[in-house]
């Protein structure tokens, strides 16, 4: 199936209303999310907050107790199959046969579809080309590094043509070189059309790729949208960086609380403080003679705003 020809703006994922329970305990609260061609959703929050739950409710694997999932309009429930046929999954884990070579792997997969995608052989050898998996086609993918086991995984969740693709911590363990090339063949597959879900702990690679953000936190919803967005409402729109140990310390600690800032964010000997326009200017009213650094937030801020309680 060739996405690269869509012209219309609805979702090829829409999820709504997703709750999931483990024994007496929900994961996911309520949760929904949107994803349209040509578009990497990234999907954000420390661990536990629900995000492979979610991710494997969309792909079928788990069954929502409550909402709704559609690809491309198909709801998932009403038509399994219809729906599997147009989603490829990559999850964390290597899951390959590893009796069969690169090539065999490929090619029985796409043989598990219904119908069996066409031009199938000639389509495993462009992968494997696109990939730069031919020199290694005829190997075991137990013999291959890291890197391009995860190419060969993103191959392999390919061979359908689908027109989703669900990417589960695709470069966790890589080394950097291996990750900006798995960066890059995601970013190609998103210029042609393909709508992304991306789960990452990588910050760089979230707000490299993604051009918007679900944020969760215990199972629910606490900011979506774009990157700079999202991080203007859960962190601010300045992190003031300071020497922790300065003796002016309890000052700028009870100014915090009266505030109603909190203890502020410690990184080595660093404090973070993110503050929005006003609340610099009256940090810098009232310490104006500290020697303090004033930043734009990133996406690691908000790694760290999400694994505090007070979010």
């Amino acid at each position: 199936m060739d996405v690269t020809n869509r012209t219309d703006t609805s979702p090829l994922l829409d999820a709504q209303g997703l709750v999931k329970h483990f024994a007496a305990k929900r994961v996911v609260d309520g949760v929904g999310l949107q994803c349209r061609s040509g578009e990497i959703l990234g999907m954000l929050g420390a661990n536990g907050a629900g995000k492979t739950t979610t991710l494997r409710m969309c792909y079928g694997f788990l069954r929502p107790d409550a909402g709704k999932v559609r690809i491309d309009g198909i709801d998932r429930v009403n038509d399994p199959d219809g729906a599997n046929r147009l989603i490829g999954v990559c999850t964390q884990d290597d899951t390959f046969d590893t009796d069969f070579t690169v090539r065999d792997n490929l090619l029985r997969f796409g043989h598990y579809f219904r119908p069996r995608p066409s031009g199938l052989e000639g389509r495993v050898e462009r992968l494997l080309a696109r990939f730069d998996l031919a020199r290694y086609a005829d190997a075991k993918p137990d013999t291959l590094s890291g890197g391009y086991r995860r190419r060969l995984m993103i191959a392999r969740a390919l061979v359908h043509q689908p027109k989703v693709l669900f990417l589960d911590e695709p470069t966790t363990g890589l080394d950097p070189q291996a990750r900006m090339s798995v960066w890059e063949l995601v970013d190609s597959l998103r210029q042609e059309g393909l709508a992304i879900v991306l789960t990452t702990h990588y910050m760089d690679e979230a707000e490299r790729l993604s051009d918007n953000l679900l944020v969760l936190k215990e199972g629910r919803v606490v900011s979506s949208g774009a990157p700079r967005t999202v991080l203007g409402d859960l962190v601010g729109e300045h992190v003031v960086v300071l020497d922790a140990n300065i003796l002016q310390a309890g000052a700028v600690q009870q100014w915090l609380r009266e505030e109603g800032i909190g203890e502020p964010t410690r990184i080595l000997n660093t404090w973070q403080i993110a503050l929005d326009g006003a609340g610099l200017a009256r940090f810098s009213a009232a310490f104006g003679e500290l020697r303090f650094e004033v930043r734009p937030p990133n996406l690691d801020d908000l790694f760290l705003q999400l694994s505090d309680n007070t979010l």
